[in-house]
């Protein structure tokens, strides 16, 4: 019974360090992306990342529109995440871990994003839904310079396609590539 107990504290310990080191990922992104702060999705990322994230502000300021403070914040949880996963793991090899680990967080929100408004596109294109306003405004800056080289053909917009087998093989190539000089095993990076 205690080990089922202990379990279960784990795990929640586990989900919430995850679901906050989400929220404050995408905080940066919103703000890097210059996203509609007056967007309730927005207004809501902001509400549960700000109790952590003002007092650090004070320390670490925004520069150049990229919020800091929440980039490190995202680094710190990432870092906690790895002491508690791997408990053997030693404290600078989930230092280095880190940095991976939440780019490959950012290449996964990039990819569920693409997806959804891939599927938007489909089902209810010209969605006025803050949700749907949310992701366009994410994913445009990483889709606006494809589309300049890859013109849509006969009305497909085919620059998706191409930014989602980009993000696949930075994913599965690069990223897992670069951690491997460092020594750091593919597994540690999920």
């Amino acid at each position: 019974m205690n080990q089922a107990i202990s379990g279960a504290g784990y795990f929640i310990i586990q989900s919430i360090l995850t679901l906050f080191c989400l929220a404050a990922m995408l905080r940066f992104i919103v703000q890097a992306v210059r996203a509609d702060f007056y967007n309730p999705i927005c207004q809501a990322i902001v509400k549960v990342t700000d109790p952590v994230l003002k007092p650090i502000r004070m320390a670490i300021p925004t520069m150049g529109g990229l919020d800091l403070a929440s980039l490190l914040v995202a680094l710190l949880l990432q870092f906690a995440l790895l002491m508690l996963l791997y408990s053997g793991i030693p404290a600078i090899t989930a230092l280095l871990v880190a940095p991976f680990r939440l780019l490959m967080l950012v290449l996964d929100i990039y990819f569920w994003s693409l997806l959804i408004v891939v599927i938007l596109s489909w089902v209810s294109p010209g969605n006025r839904h803050p949700g749907a306003l949310l992701l366009y405004q994410i994913t445009e800056p990483v889709l606006a310079p494809v589309r300049r080289l890859v013109p849509p053909v006969g009305g497909l917009d085919f620059s998706i396609l191409v930014v989602f087998l980009l993000l696949m093989v930075v994913r599965e190539f690069l990223v897992p590539g670069i951690a491997a000089e460092f020594g750091i095993p593919r597994p540690l990076l999920r």
